[in-house]
C-alpha cells in the first residue's frame, strides 16, 4: 500500500468512528457508570471488534460473513442484550454509593468483554470492514507489512477518538460528587445504555 491509500484508509476510518454510533453511546454510558478506567478497559474490546473485522476484510473472510449472516445476527441481539443487562445494573447501583462504584471499576474484563461484543454485533462497524473497506484498499495487493501497519492505523485513531469521549463524561461522573446527583448520573446513563441495546436491534446499517 501507498502512504496515499494508508491516508485514505485513515481519514474514512476517522471520520466512521466519529460519529457516534452504539458503541461510543456504550462508551459514553460506561464512563458514566463507572469511571475512566472501566471506559477505557470498554474502548479496548471496541478496538479488537474492529481488528476482528478488519482480519476478516483483509483474509478474505467478508464471502463467509456473507454465507453466515444469521451468525452476525445472533450476535447483533446477544450484544444488545448485554447492554440492556448493564443497563440494569447502573440503574439499580444508582445511589448505592461508593462502595458499588468502586466494585464496578475492579472489573476491566468485564468492560473489555462488553466492548468487544457490542463492536461483533454493531452493524456500523460490520458495514464499514466489509463493504467500505473494500472500495478504499486492494485487499488482494495487501503485504503481511501493511497488515501489520493497517492494525496500527486502526487502534491509534480508535484510540484518538474513544479516549477524549470516556475522560470528557468520567470528568462529568467525577465532579459531581453529591449522592443525589449521582444517582441521577447513574440512572441517565443507565437510559444511554438502555437506548443503546435498543439501537443497536432496530438499526440495519
Amino acid at each position: 500500500m501507498t502512504p496515499a491509500g494508508f491516508l485514505t484508509y485513515a481519514l474514512a476510518l476517522g471520520v466512521a468512528a466519529a460519529i457516534p454510533g452504539p458503541g461510543i453511546v456504550a462508551l459514553v454510558a460506561r464512563a458514566l457508570g463507572a469511571g475512566f478506567g472501566a471506559a477505557m478497559a470498554f474502548a479496548a474490546g471496541l478496538i479488537l471488534g474492529d481488528l476482528t473485522y478488519l482480519a476478516a476484510a483483509i483474509f478474505g473472510l467478508s464471502l463467509v460473513a456473507e454465507a453466515f449472516g444469521a451468525v452476525f445476527v445472533v450476535v447483533r441481539y446477544g450484544a444488545a442484550l448485554y447492554l440492556a443487562y448493564l443497563a440494569c445494573r447502573l440503574w439499580r447501583a444508582a445511589g448505592a454509593g461508593a462502595r458499588v462504584e468502586a466494585a464496578a471499576r475492579d472489573r476491566p474484563l468485564a468492560s473489555f468483554v462488553a466492548g468487544l461484543t457490542v463492536t461483533l454485533g454493531n452493524p456500523k462497524t460490520i458495514v464499514f470492514y466489509l463493504a467500505i473497506l473494500p472500495t478504499l484498499v486492494d485487499l488482494r495487493g495487501v503485504t503481511a507489512a501493511d497488515f501489520a501497519t493497517l492494525v496500527i492505523v486502526t487502534a491509534a485513531i480508535l484510540l484518538a477518538v474513544t479516549t477524549p469521549y470516556a475522560a470528557l463524561a468520567a470528568r462529568a461522573r467525577e465532579s459531581l460528587r453529591r449522592p443525589a446527583f449521582r444517582t441521577r448520573l447513574n440512572r441517565g446513563a443507565a437510559a444511554i445504555m438502555a437506548g443503546a441495546a435498543v439501537w443497536t436491534v432496530l438499526r440495519r446499517a
